[in-house]
C-alpha cells in the first residue's frame, strides 16, 4: 500500500505537471510560408480563388488520396467554399473577402477544433514572378486543442510541411499551364483588308519582343495624340524574314477605320492592306512558339504547292495578354497571302 500511494502520488504531480504545461502554451498559433512562382500575379490568383483547383496542388489529398472532397455549386470566388471528409472528421474552407490578384482571406473549421483564419497574399515582382505568402491562425483555443498542438509538435510541425508541399504543387501546375500550346492550319480563307497605322524597324530573334513593345507603344502615343480610333487588334507585318541571321525588318500595325493623312517627317505612316486570299493558320500559345507555327504554315504551302503573293505575311494579336494573364490563352493568327 505504502508503494501505491507513492505511484499514485507521482502520477499526481505528473498530471498536474501536464496540465501547468498545457495551460501555459500560447493560446494563439500563425502558420507561414512563402514562395515566389514564375508567373503573372493574376495567373496565380486566379487558381487559388477557385475551390475546384485545389485538389491539383493539396499536399493532404495528395498524401491520403482517398479523402472525400465536396464541392457546393459556388467555389470561387467571395462566398465560394469546399469541405472534405478524412478519417470521420468534416473540414470546410470559406472565402470572405478577396481583392483581386493581391489578396485572398478565407475561414477554415475542422472537426470540433476552433475556426481558423487563412490569408493569402500575392505581391508581384519586377521580372515578371510573384512572391505568394500563405498564412494561417488561430487564437483562444482550448485547453484540448492546446494539449494536442503541444503534444503533435505544434502547429508549426502540423501544418508547415503541408504548406511548402502544396505550395510546391501549385508552383508546379501554374509554371506547366503556361507552356500548353496548339497550333492549327485553318486552310485558305479571305483576309478583308483596310487600312492601318504603322512603323517600320528592323529586329533579331534575341530583341523582337522588346522592340515590339516600344515600336507599339509609339504607334498608340502618335494615335492618342491625334485622335486616331483603333478599329482592330495589333499585327505585325513581316517585310523580309532571313532564316540564316535572324535578322528581320517587320512593320507594327494597328488598324484604323479611313486613310490617315500623316506629317512629312512622321515615322508613323498609314498603310493599306488589300482584300486577299491568304493561308490561315492559328495559334494558341505563348509568343515562344510562333517559330513552330510559321514552320507548320510554310510546310503546308510546300506540301500544297501554294505560291506567296507579293503581300507580305502578317500576324495578328487576337487577344491581349494584359487582359489574360495565361499565355497559354493568346491566340495569334498567321495570315500569308497567296496568289
Amino acid at each position: 500500500m505504502k508503494y501505491l500511494k507513492y505511484i499514485l502520488f507521482l502520477l499526481l504531480i505528473v498530471i498536474i505537471a501536464t496540465a501547468i504545461y498545457i495551460a501555459v502554451q500560447p493560446n494563439s498559433y500563425t502558420v507561414t510560408r512563402s514562395k515566389t512562382i514564375q508567373a503573372p500575379a493574376s495567373l496565380v490568383y486566379n487558381e487559388v480563388i477557385d475551390f475546384k483547383n485545389w485538389e491539383d496542388w493539396n499536399a493532404w489529398v495528395e498524401e491520403k488520396p482517398e479523402m472525400i472532397l465536396t464541392f457546393p455549386e459556388k467555389t470561387s470566388g467571395v462566398e465560394g467554399s469546399y469541405s472534405w471528409t478524412d478519417d470521420g472528421e468534416t473540414g470546410t474552407m470559406k472565402t470572405i473577402a478577396a481583392n483581386p490578384n493581391t489578396s485572398i482571406t478565407q475561414e477554415m473549421q475542422f472537426g470540433e477544433f476552433p475556426k481558423s483564419d487563412v490569408m493569402w497574399e500575392f505581391t508581384p515582382n519586377e521580372d515578371g514572378s510573384t512572391e505568394v505568402k500563405w498564412t494561417i491562425s488561430g487564437k483562444d483555443l482550448p485547453f484540448g486543442f492546446k494539449a494536442y498542438a503541444a503534444f503533435s509538435g505544434g502547429m508549426e510541425k502540423q501544418i508547415g510541411p503541408y504548406y511548402e508541399r502544396s505550395l510546391e504543387l501549385l508552383d508546379r501546375k501554374v509554371v506547366e499551364s503556361m507552356k500548353q500550346f496548339n497550333i492549327k492550319v485553318d486552310g485558305i480563307t479571305e483576309y478583308g483588308g483596310g487600312f492601318y497605322m504603322y512603323k517600320t524597324t528592323a529586329a533579331t530573334g534575341t530583341n523582337i519582343s522588346e522592340i515590339m513593345g516600344r515600336q507599339y507603344g509609339e504607334i498608340m502615343s502618335y494615335m492618342a495624340k491625334n485622335n486616331i480610333v483603333q478599329t482592330g487588334m495589333p499585327f505585325t507585318i513581316y517585310n523580309e524574314m532571313n532564316p540564316e541571321t535572324g535578322n528581320i525588318i517587320m512593320s507594327q500595325a494597328i488598324p484604323v477605320m479611313n486613310k490617315i493623312s500623316v506629317e512629312n517627317d512622321s515615322e508613323v505612316l498609314c498603310g493599306y492592306i488589300p482584300k486577299t486570299k491568304a493561308l490561315k493558320t492559328t495559334l494558341k500559345g505563348n509568343y515562344t512558339n510562333l517559330p513552330k507555327a510559321w514552320e507548320a504554315a510554310n510546310k503546308y504551302l510546300a506540301e500544297n504547292n501554294l505560291e506567296q503573293s507579293e503581300l507580305h505575311p502578317f500576324e495578328i494579336y487576337t487577344n491581349d495578354p494584359g487582359n489574360v494573364p495565361n499565355p497559354s490563352n493568346w491566340i495569334t493568327e498567321i495570315y500569308i497571302p497567296i496568289q
